[in-house]
């Protein structure tokens, strides 16, 4: 055997004694590899079929591609009788449907290194797949049956329950979460008023029947936006045209949502007090929203150090000069398309936090009765500008603000558009903005030891 294997060898010992007698200097100094073509740079592509499904993609030659389906089934859309369709339907995505079984679906995208994810908000569920770009056809017939060809066996949603109890109850464990969700329910009498979880009472009351039904009156193309990167827009084209085309039309109406202001408190034994005091903002895409978007981060939005503090806020300083004591306080602000959310969180210990949440709010009096610079202004837009900036180079953050855009809108607008509309607010813009939320009716949520905490007509 070792006899053979040498003669194994005897080529490239040929070779290597016949280069002996040549000079080995520059062996590859007269060669000079071809220049590779420069690829061309693709601008974000948008389309909208007669069907009513809008298409948006940017080619970036990425080796990965990574593809979404925006619907506007968030919570918003639920009803009295179907609360928390929603939130199961998130937890549904990976059951078996007419196209596939759950274990086909699983093995299939994991097979090609692929990933298939499902995030929910108030107003939309996305679907968004990632792989290669050699497998993302076969990826993206598991995201067509995913999203069109949905069965909902009634053994595998009831399966389902034990994943909503994980969920609620990984939740609950966030007073952050909590208070959030308290605060849209007491703000709003509908719509935004329901909650992204399953309510306790229809934890395990969901049934097929539901699914279904909220599917065929949402899942509809005149409610969906295809998103792409990495991919052709005319790959997209061809998808929405056919396998995206099950279901045509606009769908169910949508509630709109009506503020109200109201108040709720969780009493709890809890030595951290956590408190939102909200007024209604600013609607998505408008100039007011802007202009709440650069007064929060006047006010402050938090640390722009990873575990820092935001000494330089205007809360965090006001706060600390009421009580000669650091606090937690970030402006908090929520838009949606139709109304929106403005206000002030506190975590104070509890027998201060009275005291945190007056001075706390004393600095949002003090913005709209002028007390803020130009240069307080200007910094504000330059954060606010950096921030989406930089979210924007992410792939992640780029198909949120490309099925966003083309999803209430059905077009893009370039980043520099953006940018231009946050250099357009003034400094009597932020003011008014203050001006708002001081004035307005206040809506509050509260979690802790509520002892010291005033109610939202004391404030």
């Amino acid at each position: 055997m070792r006899g053979i294997r040498s003669l194994n060898h005897l080529s490239k010992r040929c070779y290597a004694a016949a280069r002996r007698s040549e000079a080995l200097t520059e062996p590859y100094g007269g060669r000079k590899a071809a220049p590779a073509a420069p690829l061309p740079a693709q601008d974000v592509q948008v389309s909208k079929l007669p069907n009513g499904l809008v298409i948006a993609s940017l080619e970036n030659y990425s080796p990965l591609s990574s593809v979404g389906v925006f619907v506007r089934a968030g919570s918003r859309y639920e009803t009295v009788e179907n609360q928390g369709v929603s939130h199961v339907l998130r937890l549904a995505a990976n059951l078996t449907n007419k196209g596939a079984s759950a274990f086909r679906l699983c093995r299939g995208v994991e097979a090609v290194g692929g990933s298939l994810s499902v995030t929910s908000s108030r107003e939309t569920l996305v679907y968004s797949v990632d792989c290669l770009r050699d497998h993302l056809d076969s990826v993206l017939e598991y995201l067509v049956s995913v999203t069109t060809a949905q069965e909902f066996r009634p053994w595998e949603v009831d399966d389902l329950t034990s994943r909503v109890k994980i969920d609620k109850a990984l939740a609950q464990q966030c007073p952050q979460i909590g208070v959030i969700e308290k605060l849209h329910e007491a703000a709003y009498k509908n719509a935004l008023s329901n909650s992204l979880y399953c309510p306790d009472y229809m934890v395990g009351r969901v049934s097929s029947e539901q699914l279904q039904s909220f599917v065929e009156n949402h899942f509809t193309t005149g409610r969906m936006a295809l998103v792409g990167l990495g991919v052709k827009h005319s790959v997209l084209r061809q998808l929405g045209e056919g396998l995206l085309s099950v279901r045509s039309g606009a769908g169910a109406a949508a509630a709109k949502a009506v503020y109200r202001g109201g108040e709720l408190r969780m009493q709890n034994n809890d030595g951290l007090v956590h408190t939102l005091i909200a007024s209604e903002g600013g609607v998505t895409g408008t100039a007011e929203a802007n202009a709440f978007s650069v007064l929060q981060r006047i006010l402050g939005a938090g640390p722009h150090v990873k575990r820092g503090s935001n000494i330089t806020s205007k809360l965090s300083q006001g706060i600390a000069k009421a009580t000669a004591q650091p606090f937690d306080a970030t402006a908090f602000n929520a838009s949606y398309s139709d109304s929106g959310l403005f206000g002030v969180y506190t975590i104070a210990q509890a027998d201060s936090a009275g005291e945190v949440i007056k001075a706390a709010l004393a600095q949002v009096t003090g913005v709209a009765e002028g007390n803020v610079s130009e240069a307080d202004v200007t910094r504000a837009k330059n954060q606010m500008k950096a921030e989406y900036l930089m979210s924007m180079e992410g792939s992640g953050g780029l198909m949120e603000e490309l099925g966003a855009q083309a999803l209430a809108t059905g077009s893009y607008q370039a980043p520099q558009i953006i940018l231009q509309g946050i250099d357009t607010i003034s400094h009597a813009d932020v003011v008014n903005a203050a001006k708002k939320f001081v004035d307005g009716n206040k809506s509050m949520a509260a979690s802790g030891h509520l002892i010291n905490t005033p109610f939202v007509d004391e404030v």
